[in-house]
């Protein structure tokens, strides 16, 4: 633990946001999951549903700036690839 009264109040802000980050990684690794799981299974249905909420879901870590947007393509690519496939 940091001694400097400035450097304690930016422990506890990296905490805030690597709690923050953990929680978006998560869900969209969760939504990826569950697309790639519909396109395993060939249900058309839930493939509707679930490929665009992963998309999205990939969309808002980038835009929340816990992904890089080079990586947020590549998942998105592979996902769509599966899709065409």
């Amino acid at each position: 633990m940091p001694n400097i009264k400035s450097k304690k109040k930016s422990v506890v802000l990296m905490e805030a946001r690597r709690v923050r980050n953990m929680s978006i990684r998560s869900r969209m690794k969760t939504m990826i999951k569950q697309a790639r799981t519909a396109l395993d299974s060939g249900d058309q249905e839930q493939v509707k549903t679930t490929v665009p909420a992963a998309l999205s879901a990939i969309d808002r870590a980038t835009s929340k700036g816990v992904l890089h947007r080079n990586t947020a393509a590549r998942h998105k690519s592979q996902l769509q690839r599966r899709i065409a496939h």
